[in-house]
C-alpha cells in the first residue's frame, strides 16, 4: 500500500484542488480525504505494509498522458526503444503516452502491434499504440484497421507522413468512426515544401534554402476538417503550427465538428528565431513559425480551440543531427523531459494558463480522446499519479531518453516532477532516479 498525504491534489475532471491524502492499494486508489490518519477510517489500515510520501509543498496530479510520441521501436532503436523511452516519460511524469505507427516495420499489421504492446507491459508506464491509417504508411490502400483495433490500436496515423488522397482520407474517418476511435493527422501538403524542417522565410534564407511554406499545413488542415465534418469522425490535428490552421480548427469546432488540436512545447515556447541559436536542434516538422504564430497557438491553447498539449518526442542520434548541412539533419526533438515544466515555465507563469487548466490538456482531455481509463483522481480509479514541486527550478540536462536532440538542454525552468505512480508503484523518485524499473 502507498500513502500520499499533505499534498495539493489537482483533478482536472472534477475541478478538486485541495489538500488531500491519497491511500493506495495495488492499482487503485482505495481513498482520498482529508487527514485520513485522523479518522475511523485509517484503523482498519494494515499500517505496517505502508509506503508514506509526505507531500507537502507539492502538486499532487493526475499521471500526465502524451498521445504523440516516437519510441522507434522497432526499427530504429540506435535513437530510441520503448524501454528507454519508458523512462524518459517516466521522468518526466508521463503515466501514459500512444506511440506512433512509422516503425520498421510500420504498425500496419498485428504481429508488430503485438510485439509493441508486449514491450510496453514490460515497462513501468502505461505504452498504448496506434495503428497505421495507411499499408507501409504509402498513402495508397487502406491497413487493416478493423484487425489492428481489435489486436489493441486506441487510434490510427500515419504520422511522418500526409495523406494526399482525400477519398482515402474520407474512407479511413468512416471507418474510425464506425470503430469509435480517434484518427489523427500529419499536415503538409509537400507540394508547397522545399526542404522541410525549416519555416519559408529569412531563417531558410539565411541557410540558403526555401523551406516549408505555411501554406502546407492551412491548405490540408482545412481539407481534413471538411471531410471530419462531412463523416462526423474524431479527428486529432497534430502539432499544429500556423494561426491560419489554429482559426480554421476553432471555426470546425463551433460548427460542431467532433475536431482536436495538438499544441507542442516546443510550438507554444519558440519561432524560427531558434534555428539560428540551436541549427538542427530546432528543425521540427512542422516547423517553428513566427512569433505571431506562436502567440496565436497560446490563444487557442486559452480558449480551448487546441485542447491538448503533445510533445511529438522524436528522437535522433548526435551523428544524424550533428551533420554539417542542415537541411540534410533529420527533423524533429525530444519532449517528454521538458514538457510539464516548459509549461508551467511559458503558459502558468505567464498567466496564460491556469494550472488546472495546464493539467487538464495533458491529463484528462487525452484520456477522454483516446477512450483511456487514465486521466483523472477518484477512488477505485487508477492510481497513476505525478508529485512535483511547481515553484522550483530546474536545469535540463542528463536526459534519460537515448537521445538527448533538444535545444532546451541547458535551459532553466520552473517545477520539477518528485514521483511518478504508475499502477500504484513509484516509476520516479527525483532523488534517486528510477525506482525498480530495470535498465
Amino acid at each position: 500500500m502507498l500513502f500520499i498525504k499533505n499534498g495539493c491534489c489537482m483533478d482536472p475532471r472534477s475541478g478538486l484542488c485541495e489538500e488531500m491524502d491519497i491511500l493506495i492499494q495495488d492499482d487503485k486508489i482505495l481513498k482520498m480525504g482529508k487527514h485520513l490518519e485522523q479518522t475511523e477510517f485509517w484503523r482498519t489500515v494494515r499500517r505496517h505494509e505502508l509506503q508514506t510520501i509526505d507531500a507537502e509543498g507539492y502538486v499532487v496530479a493526475p499521471g500526465l498522458i502524451d498521445v504523440h510520441v516516437h519510441f522507434r521501436d522497432p526499427g530504429f532503436t540506435a535513437k530510441e526503444d520503448i524501454y528507454t523511452g519508458a523512462k524518459a516519460a517516466a521522468k518526466g511524469g508521463y503515466t501514459s503516452v500512444v506511440l506512433m505507427a512509422n516503425t520498421n516495420p510500420v504498425v500496419d499489421n498485428e504481429e508488430t502491434l503485438r510485439y509493441v504492446i508486449q514491450k510496453g507491459k514490460e515497462t513501468k508506464i502505461h505504452v498504448y499504440t496506434c495503428g497505421s491509417v495507411t499499408k507501409e504508411m504509402q498513402g495508397k490502400d487502406l491497413a487493416d484497421m478493423d484487425s489492428l483495433y481489435k489486436a489493441g490500436a486506441v487510434g490510427f496515423t500515419d504520422d511522418g507522413k500526409p495523406i494526399l488522397d482525400a477519398q482515402l482520407v474520407e474512407q479511413a474517418m468512416n471507418l474510425c468512426k464506425k470503430l469509435n476511435v480517434p484518427i489523427s493527422f500529419h499536415e503538409e501538403n509537400p507540394q508547397y515544401i522545399s526542404e522541410n524542417g525549416i519555416n519559408a522565410g529569412h531563417v531558410a534564407e539565411h541557410f540558403g534554402i526555401k523551406g516549408s511554406d505555411r501554406q502546407a499545413e492551412i491548405s490540408m488542415v482545412q481539407r481534413d476538417l471538411e471531410i471530419a465534418l462531412k463523416t462526423g469522425a474524431c479527428v486529432n490535428i497534430q502539432h499544429i503550427s500556423t494561426k491560419e490552421a489554429v482559426e480554421l480548427v476553432r471555426v470546425a469546432k463551433k460548427k460542431g465538428g467532433d475536431v482536436h488540436a495538438e499544441a507542442t512545447p516546443h510550438h507554444f515556447t519558440l519561432t524560427e528565431e531558434a534555428v539560428l541559436k540551436h541549427g538542427a536542434l530546432a528543425k521540427m516538422n512542422p516547423p517553428l513559425r513566427t512569433e505571431e504564430d506562436r502567440m496565436a497557438i497560446i490563444e487557442g491553447l486559452k480558449d480551448g480551440t487546441i485542447d491538448l498539449i503533445a510533445t511529438d518526442h522524436a528522437p535522433h542520434t548526435k551523428e544524424e543531427k550533428g551533420v554539417s548541412e542542415i537541411a540534410k539533419a533529420p527533423s524533429g526533438i525530444i519532449g517528454l523531459e521538458t514538457a510539464l515544466a516548459l509549461g508551467i515555465t511559458e503558459l502558468v507563469a505567464k498567466k496564460y494558463l491556469t494550472l488546472m487548466e495546464l493539467l487538464d490538456k495533458m491529463t484528462w482531455q487525452p484520456a477522454k480522446i483516446y477512450h483511456l481509463d487514465a486521466g483523472y483522481i477518484a477512488e477505485n480509479g487508477p492510481a497513476d499519479l505525478v508529485i512535483f514541486d511547481p515553484d522550483c527550478y530546474q536545469t535540463f540536462m542528463n536526459f534519460e531518453s537515448k537521445s538527448q536532440n533538444s535545444p532546451f538542454a541547458g535551459k532553466t525552468c520552473k517545477s520539477q516532477v518528485e514521483y511518478t505512480i504508475s499502477d500504484g508503484k513509484i516509476a520516479y523518485i527525483q532523488c534517486m532516479g528510477f525506482a525498480g524499473m530495470e535498465d
